[in-house]
């Protein structure tokens, strides 16, 4: 079993087509384009899919190899998960190859493969080169093709960085030098999502709402802002997707994600140093403003070297921990501390800067003005909310987002009404009221 660590770039033309002579400033080793052929299998029920496993057969130059990939983490576009690879004699599935343990438990193996059936398959050229950079060895290969599932086929056209040996920091250094050239995205679906999505009908992806983080139990302060920055960049990548595939409502979704960022970084930025996301800030200000024009061309911006080179800072800085350089002692000991209670802490706050700033009537340009700060505490609640059920915490957030919603959309007439209710629904917190 290896853990694969990739960086997945969806590649415009022109990219691809200048990729090779990019590389020619590395040393490399190249391998000449070879003709893959991947075949996935699934059950009727999907059981594969249901336990997070992908299960392919890959053919190249009659040798095949059958393969498995089991749950793992996904940050921006890089792909962490655990891959276990099997040579096999003809393209004919051998369950019993793989070891037993990875298996869900009581899984039956034999009633498993006679179950199995092509669901989809992928045809493509990948060229490859071997670059050393750092104390690291990363391919990077360029896949061109199509994936089909029966009648519907979508294009290939990938650059995917892989480590195959050395430090996550390096793979992150490459792709900002080749991000600079522009005409790259970060891609999460990974050709089997997508292969699956075209086996279920390609049904258009639908708008996702946010919804409140919900944090692994006991996580420590630290773990809650890594979570609540992969949840903004999780919510980026989907509805960029979207916005790509035509659905123009998907862009304030974007800039609902870019919002969440800025705002994790000031939730926890009395314990994080300004000086340690001073990049990344600069470039989420840069970038926002492109966003909020109503006419941006998605295919434009969504491939510029600036917007990629943003969202690569962002999953470098979860990735490898950027912060902790201008982190001391007594910060560290906060940031090992109880998220839960620092929520507590910090909903209070939200909630108290909202009371000042709403507690008389307002006029439009007064509600207009206070907008911004309105939209950063909201998105503060979808932060810090997720250690009570939504039954408690419902209420009180919906009747903020209602208000936000109101001004938003200058609904005038619904301005009081809204601003009354958000003010008299009950602190749901530890402290926020006697409970």
């Amino acid at each position: 079993m290896t853990v694969e660590i990739e960086l997945k770039f969806i590649a415009s033309a022109q990219a691809a087509a200048g990729l090779s002579a990019q590389l020619a400033a590395w040393p490399h080793q190249h391998t000449a384009p070879q003709k893959l052929t991947n075949i996935y299998y699934e059950t009727a029920d999907n059981f594969l899919r249901r336990h997070d496993i992908g299960l392919r057969i890959r053919g190249c130059n009659q040798q095949y190899e059958m393969t498995i990939k089991t749950a793992g983490r996904v940050v921006g576009g890089v792909h962490q998960r655990p891959e276990y690879n099997v040579a096999i004699a003809s393209p004919e599935l051998a369950l019993a190859e793989f070891p037993a343990d990875i298996w869900p438990q009581g899984c039956d193996i034999g009633a498993l493969q006679q179950a199995l059936q092509p669901l989809f398959r992928t045809d493509f050229v990948r060229e490859t080169w071997l670059i050393a950079l750092g104390e690291s060895e990363i391919e990077i290969g360029l896949d061109q093709g199509e994936v089909r599932a029966g009648e519907l086929a979508e294009p290939i056209g990938e650059i995917e960085l892989e480590l195959k040996q050395g430090n996550t920091s390096d793979l992150l250094a490459l792709a900002q030098q080749l991000a600079q050239h522009g005409g790259l995205r970060q891609g999460s679906l990974s050709k089997a999502a997508r292969g699956y999505h075209l086996a279920q009908g390609n049904a258009p992806f639908a708008l996702r709402p946010l919804k409140v983080l919900k944090p692994a139990a006991k996580s420590s302060v630290e773990q809650g802002m890594i979570a609540a920055l992969e949840l903004a960049l999780s919510h980026w990548q989907y509805h960029e997707e979207l916005w790509l595939r035509g659905n123009a409502a998907a862009r304030p979704a974007v800039l609902d994600a870019m919002v969440l960022v800025r705002q994790a970084l000031v939730i926890f930025g009395g314990l994080v140093p300004r000086k340690a996301s001073t990049d990344l800030r600069a470039r989420l200000a840069a970038l926002e403003p492109q966003l909020e024009d109503h006419n941006a061309e998605p295919q434009s911006l969504c491939y510029s070297a600036e917007y990629l080179q943003c969202k690569l800072v962002l999953t470098s800085w979860l990735l490898t921990g950027a912060w902790r350089p201008f982190i001391d002692a007594k910060a560290q000991a906060k940031l090992d501390g109880s998220f839960k209670r620092f929520s507590d802490v910090m909903l209070g706050r939200c909630a108290a800067e909202l009371k000042d700033a709403f507690n008389q009537p307002l006029t439009d340009e007064d509600y207009q003005g206070q907008l911004p700060r309105l939209t950063r505490q909201v998105a503060a609640f979808m932060l810090l909310s997720g250690a009570y059920a939504d039954a408690e915490s419902g209420a009180y957030i919906g009747a903020w987002r209602e208000l936000l919603r109101a001004v938003a959309e200058r609904r005038q007439g619904s301005y009081e009404n809204s601003r009354k209710l958000a003010l008299s629904q009950a602190p749901f917190w530890l402290n926020g009221a006697v409970r």
